[in-house]
């Protein structure tokens, strides 16, 4: 059974790349080889993973990669600092037509 690992790498710049691949240290070694020009990561170097997850399903980690691609920077560092309150605020919708704004 392979496993799938989606991973999150913070870049020099403090920007940070989400990926998902079934061999983690040979994907790794491409980002940090610089093989694509024109990836994201090129000129991003050198870089840090700082989160990994791994799934036995294809499609979960196709599903939480793209989940967390969307996510805003503070919410990407709660989850690799795995402060789960803090993702739990960051999470909550807080337009004004919210039911909790509501009275």
């Amino acid at each position: 059974m392979k496993t799938y690992y989606v991973y999150i790498l913070k870049c020099k710049d403090e920007l940070f790349y989400v990926g998902m691949t079934n061999n983690l240290e040979r994907r790794i070694n491409e980002h940090h080889e610089g093989l694509n020009r024109e990836c994201f990561t090129y000129k991003r170097r050198p870089l840090a993973l700082v989160f990994q997850q791994g799934f036995n399903e294809v499609e979960q980690a196709i599903y939480f990669e793209k989940k967390i691609k969307k996510w805003s920077s503070q919410k990407k560092a709660a989850l690799i600092d795995g402060n789960n309150n803090m993702l739990q605020i960051l999470s909550e919708c807080r337009n004004a037509t919210h039911f909790k704004y509501k009275e």
